[in-house]
């Protein structure tokens, strides 16, 4: 019926050989649970189908075919293969198994209306019998489910094993990445104690511009205003946060502000950040092989950088000893350079900064550390994730300088949070302190002047 596919047909790849056995054990061991609209005694059908679909097509051959004609081919057949079925299925049901069964042999099963849906922007495995995901800034739960535990270690051994990782109780820890740029955590037996953990932090094809954050209510025009000039006049930033509290969004929507003609040099864990200037070049981290060897870290990556005639450096987010290469290289003329750190406030984004660099350089005196921060870095901008979902910036701060021994900060924009209203979202307003900056002459200096009443704004949301 199929005579591309069918397994008696020698001309399409013949019926045996290694290559088509391993194409079937692929095939049989990704077997799932129904995504939530099918009742439980499909399950049975469901590995009937699968059995019945190898028995019928010559898996060899689909590697040498166009993946849409392959899933059209596919899908054809697990439809013939349904309605030989002694069951009563309606349209619907039938439509909705032979989409699983396509999800479990191309896809990542129960996973694949998750990943297909944008509006999701985490999806949390919680072992077998639970999935979460976050939209909007906040969780809820789904009723996605594995059929057992070896079903999600199956999943989670298709992720890895894409990207030539490796899972296993030797290496029960991996991080790894999706395709589409995804980024993939897993923890197994014996460290994780209930079952597989998978998180997956959804990488966003359509990112956000500046506009897009001031109609959002991230931050006022004023405040974009203000960084707009500041990173045209190639001041230093760091932009600090919890978790999902916006960081990378605020980072990439700033980079827009970059001059097309500069040189920048990108160095991130995982590839996120999509700048749209035409002379990028992207540095990405390595992880060690399979034998803990071949890591290439953030730092060395920095040094090496510093090699590559970079006008600006563009550090996804600093974590640990490349602290002290990234300040210095912001000390030794390569100005404007963006970041991310892990803080909640602009004070315990210093803190950080001062704990990294003495991984770094253990003998380094704490005065000559906060020395290099204050005459490195010259704007801390804190975001946050409000307890209603949304991702707001709650402070544009000044670096001053040095008081004694002390890295002195003033703030230039705050949010003040008010409350919440009878829907549960937070009420309050971003004000401008009235403090004009101390960079501002470097701004009149760049040929940037701001308006007058910038520093006086205050806006409700």
């Amino acid at each position: 019926m199929f005579p591309s596919f069918d397994k008696n047909d020698r001309n399409g790849g013949g019926g045996s050989g290694g290559q088509q056995g391993s194409w079937e054990q692929r095939l049989l061991k990704n077997v799932g649970k129904p995504k939530g609209g099918l009742k439980p005694e499909y399950q049975e059908l469901k590995f009937t189908l699968h059995r019945k679909l190898v028995d019928k097509i010559n898996l060899e051959a689909l590697a040498s075919i166009d993946n849409q004609r392959v899933r059209a081919e596919v899908r054809q057949a697990v439809i013939q293969l349904i309605d030989a079925e002694p069951t009563l299925l309606s349209s619907l049901e039938k439509a909705q198994i032979s989409d699983e069964v396509l999800d479990e042999v191309f896809g990542l099963g129960p996973l694949e209306p998750l990943l297909s849906d944008n509006t999701i922007s985490d999806i949390l495995v919680n072992t077998h019998k639970q999935v979460y995901v976050e939209r909007r800034g906040l969780l809820e739960l789904t009723n996605v489910s594995f059929r057992d535990e070896q079903h999600l270690l199956r999943i989670i051994d298709k992720i890895v094993s894409q990207v030539g990782r490796r899972i296993d109780e030797s290496t029960p820890m991996v991080d790894a990445r999706l395709a589409d740029g995804s980024r993939v955590n897993a923890i197994i037996a014996p460290l994780a104690v209930d079952g597989p953990l998978l998180s997956i932090r959804r990488f966003s094809q359509d990112k956000l511009m500046p506009p897009d954050l001031v109609d959002k209510k991230a931050l006022t025009q004023g405040m974009m205003e203000l960084l707009e000039a500041a990173v045209k006049a190639r001041m230093n930033i760091i932009i600090a946060g919890g978790t999902g509290s916006g960081k990378t969004t605020l980072l990439n929507a700033l980079s827009v502000f970059i001059n097309g003609k500069e040189r920048i040099v990108t160095i991130e864990d995982a590839a996120e950040l999509q700048l749209k200037q035409p002379h990028v070049a992207r540095l990405e981290t390595r992880p060690p092989n399979m034998e803990g060897h071949g890591a290439v870290r953030q730092r060395e990556l920095l040094v090496n950088s510093l090699r590559m005639r970079p006008d600006r450096i563009v550090v996804g987010e600093v974590r640990g000893e490349e602290a002290l290469d990234m300040l210095q290289a912001m000390n030794t003329g390569h100005d404007g350079s963006l970041t991310t750190v892990h803080a909640n406030s602009p004070r315990d984004a210093v803190s950080r900064l001062e704990v990294m660099v003495s991984l770094a350089n253990a003998s380094m005196q704490m005065v000559s550390i906060r020395q290099q921060i204050a005459s490195a870095v010259h704007i801390l901008v804190q975001a946050s994730r409000l307890s209603d979902g949304t991702r707001r910036v709650m402070s544009i701060t000044e670096v001053t300088g040095m008081e004694g021994d002390i890295v002195t900060l003033q703030d230039l924009f705050v949010f003040e949070k008010r409350g919440l209203d009878p829907d549960g979202k937070v009420v309050g307003r971003f004000a401008a302190t009235g403090i004009r900056p101390k960079f501002y002459e470097k701004l009149l200096s760049a040929g940037i002047r701001l308006r007058s009443d910038l520093f006086e704004e205050v806006v409700e949301v």
